[in-house]
């Protein structure tokens, strides 16, 4: 076993036992879910007994979640640098889920109050303001976000979004197809 097998190994051990607890379940009872004999989770979880496939499809069922989250690599959920996103702004993609995309973002301009240069799109997003205060249009309607306020709003409708004053910045969540809105969107912008 390499260096970064065994790593990978370890992490997946301190997931299954963080997991576990997290849910409030006791060896015994996450053993008896995964059709485990509990001695033989508690080797698993302290590493004294090599991880085999087969039971860690069986535990992650037990413990609901999926064998990719269970042993993703952590490596990949670190972001160094932002991206650039449009003319007033930067962008740190966290996190992409198949289902949910996790991003934040510094805005520093104000937002298009003209409904032709907004965009409207399928899906659901929501955002919470980290520091600043963010200026939301819906259409011809205008709305003022403050830092550690959310909203959340239908993508349907033309909107768009800047910042009032200084720089602000926002924590998004896109559910997949405002992701695929957002990302067709960037793709025009850039071409």
């Amino acid at each position: 076993m390499t260096q970064e097998e065994g790593a990978l190994e370890g992490l997946v051990r301190k997931r299954i036992r963080a997991l576990r607890v997290a849910q409030g379940l006791s060896l015994e009872e996450l053993a008896t879910r995964a059709h485990l004999s509990q001695s033989s989770l508690s080797r698993i979880e302290n590493g004294r007994r090599r991880l085999a496939l087969d039971q860690l499809v069986t535990l992650a069922r037990a413990l609901d979640t999926t064998l990719d989250q269970l042993v993703e690599n952590a490596a990949d959920d670190v972001v160094i640098n932002p991206m650039t996103h449009g003319p007033h702004g930067l962008s740190w993609p966290i996190k992409a889920d198949p289902a949910m995309s996790v991003m934040r973002r510094r805005l520093s301009g104000p937002p298009p109050d003209d409904p032709a240069k907004m965009r409207a799109h399928a899906g659901r997003e929501w955002f919470v303001v980290l520091s600043g205060t963010a200026i939301l249009m819906l259409g011809q309607r205008r709305f003022r976000i403050e830092t550690n306020q959310a909203a959340e709003f239908p993508t349907m409708m033309p909107h768009a979004l800047g910042a009032e004053g200084r720089p602000c910045e926002i924590l998004f969540i896109f559910d997949r197809d405002a992701r695929r809105g957002h990302r067709e969107h960037d793709h025009a912008e850039s071409d």
